[in-house]
């Protein structure tokens, strides 16, 4: 058996991992999007490390794009076999492969256009999508949904089980076994890790004993806050924005997770009595639509939000809260002067609505901008992140003005204390445990955490390594 790495790999986005069993047999695990700007990942996801019409089968563990975000391109560049996932990834890749195609038209329209003003424009080829709306259609064909806890077969030789992840709606870690020689192999790939006792969803399933395993690693050097501290926060936040200094507070936010997750609270806030009387917005037409569809996957729901809904049946609406996806209405918000709270996608701000309110509240004092999730360090969140105090959007530079609130304990990944819970059954059984999805740094933290406890042979490839097993 051979894996080789074809993304996430000393980084966060771009997920995908390729095996090759002894038969010839090629699983793609994942097949993401490397999220970004600049030449480095333009050019990286123009190109494959493997020929797509070589890979048999595709699995995927959720549906986030830079997991799920290359798979049409997958397709159109000659892979025709089918797409495992869980069923509500099956759904939400089914509006979110769209909304990236759509971003994707926009962001090389806008960059051609930029060319064609440009005074070196003779030196640079004009760029084309990665995919389009039109390849979005043949690639959901493929897709096969499954049930998490139940092994099913992607070929004669090779059974598959998900194990819910407890990351995002239909998130699933992949367990894979097979036969090579007389012996059964074992197969473990993370995907994201969740976090217990979160909001929404049921808590992450360990995985049975791995003899190989291939482990998420994003926040491999820290642990989040407590609940009872993250929402107690979180009012305080609202409270100083809105209510003392009469300001916006912009929430940028994944459209699928972590916004369910913030209205979610909000909705709590808002039963108890809580939230002050401000309007919420939820800008986002993906969001809207991803909203939808959890109300439809009541499997993936927790004991806390089944007996929520006794008391509310609809736990992500309240009086206060409005959702929009007409650009005019969008565009109305950022001629609002009154207090407000607006959650837009994305969370990292390098696309989508958010970063039109990003740029009309960063140089207002009264503001707050809160991330609440990790973002890469070349994205306009990461930079924020990093204490910046001017920041380039939509090709202007703005001074940072607004607050920057940060609040990790948001994220839906799995602090290092609560993967190595995950992976703890682990320690005997695993001959290799690869580290990806993350930071360098953070991963060579994680794998001294993880050697200190007793975790052995511990590997963090490069992109485009190999590694037979």
């Amino acid at each position: 058996m051979n894996i080789k790495f074809c993304g996430a790999a000393r980084e966060v986005t771009g997920s995908a991992h390729l095996i090759t069993l002894e038969d010839g047999y090629r699983i793609l695990l994942d097949c993401g999007l490397n999220q970004g700007k600049g030449r480095e990942v333009w050019d990286f996801n123009n190109r494959w490390l493997f020929e797509p019409s070589s890979v048999d089968a595709v699995i995927l563990s959720h549906s986030h794009i830079d997991h799920t975000g290359r798979i049409p391109q997958l397709v159109k560049d000659g892979f025709k076999g089918p797409i495992h996932s869980t069923h509500a990834t099956r759904s939400l890749c089914s509006i979110m492969l769209l909304d990236s195609a759509k971003i994707q038209e926009k962001d090389v329209e806008w960059y051609n256009k930029k060319l064609l003003q440009s005074k070196d424009k003779k030196k640079k080829t004009p760029r084309r999508p990665l995919y389009t709306s039109k390849d979005v259609e043949p690639t959901l064909s493929r897709f096969v949904g499954h049930g998490y806890g139940r092994w099913f077969k992607i070929s004669q030789n090779v059974e598959v089980k998900f194990q819910d992840a407890g990351h995002i709606l239909g998130s699933a870690s992949v367990q894979l076994r097979f036969k090579e020689g007389k012996n059964w192999v074992n197969v473990g790939f993370t995907g994201d890790i969740g976090r217990p006792d979160r909001p929404i969803l049921r808590d992450p399933v360990p995985m049975e004993d791995m003899d190989y395993i291939i482990t998420e690693s994003t926040y491999g050097n820290r642990d989040h806050e407590s609940a009872p501290e993250q929402s107690e926060a979180f009012l305080k936040v609202i409270k100083e924005t809105c209510v003392e200094k009469k300001g916006k507070l912009l929430i940028p936010a994944f459209s699928v997770g972590r916004t369910q997750e913030i209205v979610y609270m909000l909705d709590k806030m808002e039963t108890a009595g809580l939230l002050p009387k401000i309007p919420v917005f939820v800008d986002s037409p993906l969001a809207v639509n991803a909203t939808t569809i959890f109300g439809v996957h009541p499997e993936c729901y927790d004991d806390a939000l089944n007996e929520y809904l006794l008391i509310d049946d609809n736990p992500f609406g309240f009086n206060s809260l409005t959702y929009i996806r007409d650009v005019a209405d969008s565009k109305a918000l950022n001629a609002r002067t009154e207090p407000a709270i607006i959650i837009s996608s994305s969370g990292m701000m390098n696309a989508g609505r958010v970063k039109h309110h990003l740029a009309n509240s960063i140089g207002d004092k009264k503001n707050t901008i809160l991330i609440v999730g990790y973002c890469a360090p070349y994205t306009p969140g990461g930079i924020l992140r990093s204490g910046a105090s001017h920041l380039s959007v939509f090709g202007k530079k703005y001074e940072v003005k607004a607050d920057v609130k940060i609040m990790d304990s948001f994220s839906a990944h799995a602090d290092r204390t609560e993967m190595k819970a995950f992976l703890l059954n682990q320690k005997k059984s695993a001959k290799k445990m690869f580290l990806v999805h993350g930071e360098y740094g953070a991963q060579q933290a994680f794998k001294t955490y993880l050697e200190e406890d007793g975790f052995n042979h511990i590997h963090i490839p490069e992109n485009g390594q190999e590694f037979q097993l």
